[in-house]
Protein backbone atom coordinates (compact mmCIF):
# COMPACT_ATOMS: atom_id res chain seq x y z
CA UNK A 1 0.00 0.00 0.00
CA UNK A 2 1.33 3.22 -0.59
CA UNK A 3 2.46 5.55 1.68
CA UNK A 4 1.14 8.63 0.12
CA UNK A 5 -1.19 10.64 -0.36
CA UNK A 6 -0.15 11.71 3.40
CA UNK A 7 -2.61 13.67 6.19
CA UNK A 8 -0.86 16.35 4.76
CA UNK A 9 0.41 16.25 1.72
CA UNK A 10 -1.97 15.33 -1.04
CA UNK A 11 0.18 14.43 -4.12
CA UNK A 12 2.31 11.52 -5.83
CA UNK A 13 6.51 11.29 -5.38
CA UNK A 14 6.87 12.37 -9.33
CA UNK A 15 4.93 15.40 -8.14
CA UNK A 16 7.91 17.48 -6.19
CA UNK A 17 12.11 18.16 -7.22
CA UNK A 18 14.88 16.51 -5.58
CA UNK A 19 15.04 20.15 -3.69
CA UNK A 20 12.74 22.40 -1.85
CA UNK A 21 12.50 25.77 -0.98
CA UNK A 22 10.39 26.13 1.96
CA UNK A 23 9.17 29.59 3.41
CA UNK A 24 7.45 29.76 6.33
CA UNK A 25 4.52 31.19 4.77
CA UNK A 26 2.10 29.95 1.96
CA UNK A 27 2.04 33.45 -0.15
CA UNK A 28 5.77 33.41 -0.34
CA UNK A 29 5.87 30.02 -1.72
CA UNK A 30 3.62 31.02 -4.30
CA UNK A 31 5.51 34.21 -4.75
CA UNK A 32 9.02 32.34 -5.68
CA UNK A 33 6.87 30.18 -8.11
CA UNK A 34 5.52 32.28 -10.11
CA UNK A 35 8.56 34.89 -10.46
CA UNK A 36 11.16 32.42 -10.52
CA UNK A 37 10.06 28.99 -11.51
CA UNK A 38 8.52 28.21 -15.20
CA UNK A 39 5.78 26.20 -16.09
CA UNK A 40 4.91 26.09 -12.34
CA UNK A 41 1.94 24.23 -11.13
CA UNK A 42 0.16 24.06 -7.34
CA UNK A 43 0.45 19.97 -6.17
CA UNK A 44 -0.36 20.42 -2.70
CA UNK A 45 -2.86 22.68 -1.06
CA UNK A 46 -4.08 20.44 1.86
CA UNK A 47 -4.74 22.71 4.59
CA UNK A 48 -3.78 25.83 2.45
CA UNK A 49 -0.12 24.93 2.82
CA UNK A 50 0.67 26.19 -1.03
CA UNK A 51 3.18 23.39 -2.98
CA UNK A 52 4.72 24.35 -6.16
CA UNK A 53 6.62 22.37 -8.35
CA UNK A 54 8.34 23.92 -11.44
CA UNK A 55 11.70 24.42 -13.42
CA UNK A 56 14.76 27.05 -13.54
CA UNK A 57 17.02 26.80 -16.36
CA UNK A 58 15.60 23.29 -17.20
CA UNK A 59 16.06 21.81 -13.45
CA UNK A 60 12.96 20.51 -11.64
CA UNK A 61 12.69 22.83 -8.26
CA UNK A 62 10.03 22.75 -5.68
CA UNK A 63 8.69 25.28 -3.61
CA UNK A 64 6.52 24.87 -0.06
CA UNK A 65 5.39 26.36 3.14
CA UNK A 66 5.89 24.79 6.38
CA UNK A 67 3.79 27.09 8.41
CA UNK A 68 4.87 28.15 11.90
CA UNK A 69 7.04 26.66 14.24
CA UNK A 70 8.98 23.77 14.71
CA UNK A 71 6.33 20.81 15.13
CA UNK A 72 5.16 22.21 11.85
CA UNK A 73 8.04 22.33 9.83
CA UNK A 74 9.01 18.88 11.46
CA UNK A 75 5.96 17.39 9.80
CA UNK A 76 6.36 18.64 6.39
CA UNK A 77 9.67 17.88 6.57
CA UNK A 78 9.94 14.04 7.52
CA UNK A 79 6.94 13.72 5.06
CA UNK A 80 8.83 15.26 2.23
CA UNK A 81 11.86 13.05 3.19
CA UNK A 82 10.53 9.86 3.81
CA UNK A 83 7.46 9.40 1.03
CA UNK A 84 8.04 11.96 -1.82
CA UNK A 85 11.60 11.38 -2.61
CA UNK A 86 13.06 15.05 -1.87
CA UNK A 87 16.76 15.01 -1.05
CA UNK A 88 17.53 18.40 0.12
CA UNK A 89 15.17 21.48 1.68
CA UNK A 90 16.70 24.43 2.20
CA UNK A 91 14.72 27.13 5.09
CA UNK A 92 14.06 30.37 3.35
CA UNK A 93 12.49 33.06 6.02
CA UNK A 94 12.36 36.24 7.90
CA UNK A 95 14.46 36.42 11.91
CA UNK A 96 15.00 38.87 14.65
CA UNK A 97 18.34 40.39 14.64
CA UNK A 98 19.70 39.74 18.05
CA UNK A 99 23.21 41.71 18.31
CA UNK A 100 24.50 44.81 16.93
CA UNK A 101 27.03 43.08 14.57
CA UNK A 102 23.53 42.12 12.56
CA UNK A 103 21.45 45.07 11.12
CA UNK A 104 18.08 44.80 9.46
CA UNK A 105 17.97 43.20 5.65
CA UNK A 106 21.26 41.65 6.51
CA UNK A 107 21.53 38.14 4.94
CA UNK A 108 22.20 35.46 7.95
CA UNK A 109 23.47 31.99 6.81
CA UNK A 110 22.24 29.50 9.96
CA UNK A 111 25.44 27.31 10.36
CA UNK A 112 23.79 26.08 13.33
CA UNK A 113 20.50 26.36 15.24
CA UNK A 114 20.25 26.37 19.02
CA UNK A 115 16.74 25.90 20.77
CA UNK A 116 15.03 26.33 24.11
CA UNK A 117 12.17 23.45 22.29
CA UNK A 118 11.80 20.11 23.13
CA UNK A 119 11.42 19.08 19.33
CA UNK A 120 14.57 16.47 19.48
CA UNK A 121 14.16 14.63 22.97
CA UNK A 122 11.71 12.30 20.87
CA UNK A 123 15.30 10.92 19.97
CA UNK A 124 16.15 9.84 23.07
CA UNK A 125 20.39 10.42 22.52
CA UNK A 126 21.60 10.64 26.20
CA UNK A 127 22.71 14.79 25.59
CA UNK A 128 22.30 17.14 23.30
CA UNK A 129 22.08 17.08 19.48
CA UNK A 130 23.33 19.79 17.45
CA UNK A 131 21.24 21.00 14.86
CA UNK A 132 23.50 22.01 11.75
CA UNK A 133 23.58 23.10 8.15
CA UNK A 134 25.12 20.36 5.58
CA UNK A 135 28.59 22.35 5.37
CA UNK A 136 28.44 21.70 1.42
CA UNK A 137 25.74 23.80 0.61
CA UNK A 138 26.39 26.19 3.44
CA UNK A 139 29.86 27.33 1.83
CA UNK A 140 28.09 27.42 -1.35
CA UNK A 141 25.69 29.92 -0.17
CA UNK A 142 28.08 32.07 1.65
CA UNK A 143 30.62 32.02 -1.25
CA UNK A 144 28.15 33.32 -4.13
CA UNK A 145 26.74 35.96 -1.56
CA UNK A 146 29.86 37.46 -0.79
CA UNK A 147 30.53 37.28 -4.42
CA UNK A 148 27.61 39.26 -4.79
CA UNK A 149 29.20 41.98 -2.13
CA UNK A 150 25.89 40.88 -0.39
CA UNK A 151 25.89 41.91 3.66
CA UNK A 152 26.04 38.31 5.05
CA UNK A 153 26.73 36.56 8.34
CA UNK A 154 27.37 33.36 9.17
CA UNK A 155 26.88 31.63 12.66
CA UNK A 156 24.42 30.60 15.18
CA UNK A 157 21.07 31.18 15.48
CA UNK A 158 18.01 30.43 17.63
CA UNK A 159 14.88 28.67 16.50
CA UNK A 160 12.23 29.45 19.77
CA UNK A 161 9.31 27.67 20.65
CA UNK A 162 7.68 30.71 22.12
CA UNK A 163 6.35 34.09 19.98
CA UNK A 164 5.21 35.88 23.41
CA UNK A 165 7.11 34.81 26.18
CA UNK A 166 6.97 36.11 29.85
CA UNK A 167 10.78 35.72 30.80
CA UNK A 168 11.60 39.67 29.29
CA UNK A 169 15.74 38.62 29.87
CA UNK A 170 15.75 35.44 27.37
CA UNK A 171 17.22 37.42 24.39
CA UNK A 172 20.18 39.10 26.85
CA UNK A 173 20.66 35.56 27.63
CA UNK A 174 21.09 34.47 24.31
CA UNK A 175 22.95 36.76 23.11
CA UNK A 176 25.23 36.26 25.64
CA UNK A 177 26.55 33.42 23.96
CA UNK A 178 26.49 34.83 20.54
CA UNK A 179 23.10 33.92 19.00
CA UNK A 180 22.91 35.97 15.61
CA UNK A 181 19.06 35.99 15.09
CA UNK A 182 16.09 34.45 16.63
CA UNK A 183 13.55 32.51 14.34
CA UNK A 184 11.17 29.54 14.82
CA UNK A 185 11.73 26.60 12.55
CA UNK A 186 15.71 26.16 11.79
CA UNK A 187 16.75 23.52 14.92
CA UNK A 188 13.85 21.35 13.62
CA UNK A 189 14.46 20.95 9.96
CA UNK A 190 18.16 20.20 10.84
CA UNK A 191 17.45 17.81 13.03
CA UNK A 192 14.86 16.38 10.56
CA UNK A 193 17.35 16.34 7.70
CA UNK A 194 20.39 14.51 9.67
CA UNK A 195 17.96 11.57 11.08
CA UNK A 196 16.89 11.02 7.37
CA UNK A 197 20.56 11.56 6.20
CA UNK A 198 21.90 8.77 8.56
CA UNK A 199 18.73 5.95 8.29
CA UNK A 200 19.48 6.38 4.59
CA UNK A 201 23.46 5.62 5.42
CA UNK A 202 25.01 8.87 4.08
CA UNK A 203 27.00 10.00 6.94
CA UNK A 204 29.52 11.81 4.98
CA UNK A 205 30.24 14.74 3.15
CA UNK A 206 28.65 13.92 0.13
CA UNK A 207 25.20 12.54 1.64
CA UNK A 208 22.47 13.89 -0.11
CA UNK A 209 19.69 14.64 2.25
CA UNK A 210 20.64 18.14 3.53
CA UNK A 211 19.34 21.49 4.88
CA UNK A 212 20.52 24.57 4.53
CA UNK A 213 18.67 27.60 6.78
CA UNK A 214 18.69 31.03 5.16
CA UNK A 215 17.30 34.11 7.08
CA UNK A 216 16.92 37.83 6.31
CA UNK A 217 16.70 39.73 9.85
CA UNK A 218 14.02 41.81 9.52
CA UNK A 219 14.16 43.19 12.87
CA UNK A 220 16.77 44.00 15.33
CA UNK A 221 15.89 43.34 18.96
CA UNK A 222 18.78 45.76 20.81
CA UNK A 223 16.65 48.77 20.50
CA UNK A 224 13.02 47.73 21.23
CA UNK A 225 11.09 45.25 23.11
CA UNK A 226 10.38 41.89 22.32
CA UNK A 227 6.91 42.66 20.67
CA UNK A 228 8.47 45.37 18.42
CA UNK A 229 11.38 43.31 17.40
CA UNK A 230 9.10 40.73 15.88
CA UNK A 231 6.81 42.81 14.03
CA UNK A 232 8.87 43.60 10.92
CA UNK A 233 8.27 39.91 10.75
CA UNK A 234 5.06 39.99 9.07
CA UNK A 235 5.84 43.42 6.53
CA UNK A 236 5.27 42.18 3.13
CA UNK A 237 7.82 44.45 1.80
CA UNK A 238 10.38 42.50 3.74
CA UNK A 239 8.91 39.28 2.70
CA UNK A 240 9.35 40.46 -0.76
CA UNK A 241 13.19 40.83 -0.56
CA UNK A 242 13.69 37.48 1.68
CA UNK A 243 12.36 35.55 -1.55
CA UNK A 244 14.47 37.05 -3.62
CA UNK A 245 17.78 36.92 -2.30
CA UNK A 246 17.30 33.65 -0.33
CA UNK A 247 15.34 31.59 -3.61
CA UNK A 248 18.76 33.06 -5.50
CA UNK A 249 20.55 31.51 -2.79
CA UNK A 250 19.21 28.01 -2.61
CA UNK A 251 19.53 27.52 -6.51
CA UNK A 252 22.94 27.59 -6.18
CA UNK A 253 22.86 25.77 -3.14
CA UNK A 254 21.25 22.40 -5.06
CA UNK A 255 22.64 23.27 -8.25
CA UNK A 256 24.62 20.37 -9.34
CA UNK A 257 27.41 22.82 -10.06
CA UNK A 258 26.38 26.08 -8.73
CA UNK A 259 24.89 28.75 -10.69
CA UNK A 260 27.00 31.19 -11.28
CA UNK A 261 26.45 34.71 -10.20
CA UNK A 262 24.03 36.70 -12.29
CA UNK A 263 21.92 39.91 -12.47
CA UNK A 264 18.08 39.76 -12.93
CA UNK A 265 16.86 42.68 -15.83
CA UNK A 266 16.95 46.12 -14.36
CA UNK A 267 13.52 47.30 -13.06
CA UNK A 268 12.31 49.18 -9.49
CA UNK A 269 9.78 47.39 -7.65
CA UNK A 270 8.07 49.20 -4.13
CA UNK A 271 7.10 47.09 -1.80
CA UNK A 272 3.56 47.59 0.08
CA UNK A 273 4.39 47.60 3.90
CA UNK A 274 5.98 50.76 6.38
CA UNK A 275 9.23 49.72 5.18
CA UNK A 276 9.05 51.08 2.05
CA UNK A 277 12.28 50.38 -0.05
CA UNK A 278 13.57 49.49 -3.62
CA UNK A 279 15.92 46.38 -4.70
CA UNK A 280 17.66 47.35 -7.98
CA UNK A 281 17.36 43.98 -10.09
CA UNK A 282 19.43 43.07 -13.34
CA UNK A 283 19.70 39.98 -15.67
CA UNK A 284 22.29 37.96 -16.85
CA UNK A 285 22.44 34.24 -16.41
CA UNK A 286 20.84 33.59 -12.92
CA UNK A 287 18.64 35.28 -10.06
CA UNK A 288 20.15 37.43 -7.75
CA UNK A 289 20.33 40.59 -5.49
CA UNK A 290 22.59 43.57 -6.11
CA UNK A 291 21.86 45.81 -3.81
CA UNK A 292 19.21 47.13 -1.24
CA UNK A 293 18.33 51.11 -0.52
CA UNK A 294 15.73 52.82 0.37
Amino acid sequence: MANYPTPHIKATPGDFGKTVLMPGDPLRAKFIAETFLTDAKLVNNVRGVQGYTGFYKGKKVSVMASGMGMPSIGIYSYELYSFFGVESIIRVGSAGGMTEGVKIRDVVLAMGASTNSSFQDQYLVPGHFSAIADFGMLTKAYENAVKLGANCVVGNVLSSDTFYTDDVTASDKWRKLGILCVEMESAALSVSSFKKKAAKGFLNYAGILSCVVIVFVATVALTTDITASWEGLTSLGLSFFVILFCSYSAYICCSDSGMRAGYLTETYSKTVSNFWFKVRLKTRSAIAILRLSH
